[in-house]
């Protein structure tokens, strides 16, 4: 393995922000000086003068190869993991899913497989309940002991995903008694159903009305629901994609009681809005997702959470499907346009935005999506930071150039870009993962295959 010396650029951490030499051996960082007080000698030297120097980024919600509505995600394992890589992310947690009817573990073996040598950079799996019942529940506490610490539920998607409140408590109670984390999508769905019908008998079928039906409120009183159903469980709670500020009022509640209630948001939801919904010809369906995208003034509240650590973590839920031949599918009918957006190679860039806008510093950029994230899912400070003893997940970034989001441009296999023509200040140079260069000055160098599975402790949020 080759001695790599990083030099000359301003390290920052979720703690610290400090100009450092960083050297790396066998894959894992092991010591930070002073620039030039260090005599070292390295094989590989990287110049990272006028350049930051950051964690990797950790994207704890993806669904690469994801089945939904007839249709797969259109990034493999293989596609999206190098797309993760080019965006300045060196760590995915992606979802298993356990078909009904099917044993959990069948599920996780099933998307062990899809990844397996297949992946660019590192990766971990949370586990998808489509099915809760006895035989499931006796199953959650191996696959914490194997590694796989989180468990996804929905309240939305009946008769696809959807889990009744009593499946929720008792999935819950099983989470509390092992330390698992319950993620929760947290929608009425049942009563969105309805909404939709009674949308679609109106006429109303373009996607703006994916939008309109799936109500902030809805979002609210399910966050409300899941808060308290955990309180009666005694279980922590994860709040996946909270895009309403009606929802991030629910947990910031639940947190001023102290409750272990903790909330993701993703940049869709910070940068995005029903605007992108309503635009003509069909073009609104790119940015069919669930949660929808809400009226622009919901990204204050969201913002605003950020700061105050009522929302944690800034992922992506990367589910991309293609314009053309997938989210086509829900031609006169909105409510069958898979849901989704590509978004695993601009969460770095858009969040480093935020830092330019003034929404973040550049200490909560790296913590929203490096710390908090590795700390959750039972990765820290094995990821998440530049620290003695971690992996050598380090990206060298340009905060002074400028690009423009364009699908032309970048590496995720779907033929549109959420953020198409947006101009962002700041560029991921170099990464390296475990200490392999991954993208070398802009050149891909990385290879399916290097990404290793990791087994996951617990959320370390919890006493």
């Amino acid at each position: 393995m080759t001695r790599t010396l990083i030099t000359g650029g301003l390290v920052i951490t979720a703690a610290d922000e400090v100009h450092a030499d960083v050297l790396i051996e066998h894959g894992r960082v092991v010591a930070l000086a002073a620039p030039g007080s260090q005599e070292w000698v390295a094989e590989r030297v990287i110049d990272a003068s006028q350049k930051y120097v950051i964690p990797g980024g950790v994207d704890a919600h993806t669904h690469m190869e994801l089945p939904f509505g007839g249709t797969f995600a259109s990034d493999t394992f293989e596609t999206g993991t190098r797309a993760a890589a080019w965006g300045g992310t060196t760590t995915i947690v992606d979802f298993a899913v356990q078909s009904k009817g099917q044993a959990l573990r069948a599920g996780l073996d099933a998307w062990m497989e899809k990844a397996d040598g297949n992946c660019a950079i590192d990766y971990a799996f949370h586990m998808i309940m489509s099915d809760v019942n006895e035989s499931t529940l006796r199953e959650m506490p191996k696959l914490v002991e194997i590694g796989v610490s989180s468990f996804k539920l929905f309240m939305a998607y009946p008769g696809v995903f959807y889990s009744d409140d009593g499946q929720i408590l008792r999935a819950m109670q099983v989470a509390g008694d092992t330390g698992g984390l319950i993620m929760m999508h947290a929608e009425n769905g049942i009563a969105i159903d309805v909404l939709v019908e009674q949308a679609l008998a109106r006429g109303e079928t373009d996607p703006r009305y994916h939008g309109e039906v799936r109500k902030a409120l809805l979002e609210a009183e399910a966050t409300h629901r899941a808060i308290q159903l955990a309180r009666v469980a005694g279980s922590p709670l994860y709040v996946v994609h909270v895009s309403a500020e009606e929802a991030v009022a629910e947990l910031a509640a639940a947190r001023d009681m102290g409750l272990p209630v903790f909330g993701e948001t993703c940049p869709q939801y910070l940068f995005l809005s029903t605007d992108n919904l309503a635009e003509p010809d069909f073009g609104g369906a790119k940015y069919v997702c669930s949660t929808p995208l809400r009226p622009k003034e919901h990204q204050a509240a969201l913002w605003r959470g950020l700061r105050t650590n009522d929302l944690q973590v800034v992922s992506t839920d990367h589910c991309p499907f293609c314009f053309t031949g997938q989210k086509d599918l829900g031609r006169g009918d909105f409510s069958k346009i898979p849901n989704g957006l590509p978004g695993v190679e601009n969460r770095m860039d858009l969040l480093h935005q935020a830092v330019v806008d003034g929404h973040i510093s550049r200490r909560r950029w790296i913590e929203i999506a490096c710390a908090s994230p590795a700390r959750m899912f039972g990765l820290y400070p094995r990821k998440g930071t530049i620290s003695p003893g971690a992996d050598a997940d380090i990206v060298v970034y340009d905060p002074h150039a400028t690009q423009v989001l364009s699908a032309e441009t970048h590496h995720m296999n779907v033929d549109y870009s959420a953020y198409e023509g947006k101009t962002v200040t700041g560029q991921v140079e170099t990464v390296l993962s475990r200490g392999e260069v991954v993208v070398d000055q802009r050149k891909y160098v990385g290879h399916a295959g290097h990404g290793a599975f990791l087994p996951r402790g617990l959320c370390q949020y919890l006493g």
